[in-house]
């Protein structure tokens, strides 16, 4: 069964039908890059996933023992989130909410995924600096190891890059090609279409019609793509 199966799967936002029939399948391990134009419904669709808003019609199918709550997000950075007052390690701690209960305080057992997330996004030497003061590049790696604490599965990553200089976007991709490739499955929006199409194993366009669904290299030879990085290179 596949990690993730979404059925005929239709989205509204603000009244607004975003996506239709929308049906394909995430098998552990893949990288999907989720693209389209502005209004298409991308992150509306990473939100139905996450259990934040429900399916118009449809509906989205978890295999494998995975719940909502146990799938780690990186949202858009806001400024608000940018100037959060927590240290770099209480950041990544709170990834542990979603799967720890009602815990009022942080375990051993919370304590030591946060601190192999941290070692695995080279955060320990920096735990205990104030998330606020980080440059950008960093506070991103703080909120992948974050979103990493929070599953052993699957992460959902909306425009991770945005607002990251080109030298610190390559590196931030690099970290991902490397959790991807301890078998964890990423699925990432993204406006940069040729980026995605250059990282991700696979890619759902949704502006597109019909909608592509399909491997990276199939879509860079499909007329869609064609178009769409051809546009995107002028």
């Amino acid at each position: 069964m596949a990690l993730i199966t979404f059925e005929g799967v239709g989205l509204s936002y603000g009244g607004d039908n975003v996506a239709h029939d929308v049906s394909f399948a995430v098998n552990a391990g893949e990288f999907w890059g989720i693209v389209g134009e502005n209004g298409s419904g991308k992150t509306t669709l990473m939100k139905a996933l996450l259990g934040l808003i429900p399916c118009a019609s449809g509906r989205i199918v978890m295999g494998e023992g995975l719940k909502p709550n146990e799938i780690g997000y990186l949202p858009q950075q806001s400024v608000i989130q940018k100037d959060f007052p927590a240290s770099v390690e209480e950041v990544v701690l709170s990834g542990t909410i979603g799967w720890r209960g009602l815990k009022p305080f942080y375990g051993r057992r919370e304590r030591e995924r946060a601190a192999k997330s941290m070692d695995m996004l080279g955060l320990s030497a920096i735990k205990n600096r104030s998330y606020q003061e980080l440059s950008g590049g960093q506070q991103q790696r703080v909120l992948l190891a974050r979103a990493l604490c929070a599953t052993q599965k699957c992460i959902v990553l909306d425009e991770p890059t945005t607002g990251l200089d080109p030298v610190v976007t390559a590196e931030f991709y690099q970290l991902l090609h490397e959790i991807n490739g301890q078998g964890m499955t990423v699925i990432m929006v993204s406006h940069d279409i040729e980026e995605a199409v250059r990282d991700c194993s696979h890619i759902l366009h949704l502006s597109c019609h019909p909608l592509f669904i399909g491997t990276a290299s199939d879509y860079r030879n499909s007329a869609v793509g064609r178009k769409y990085i051809k546009e995107r290179a002028v």
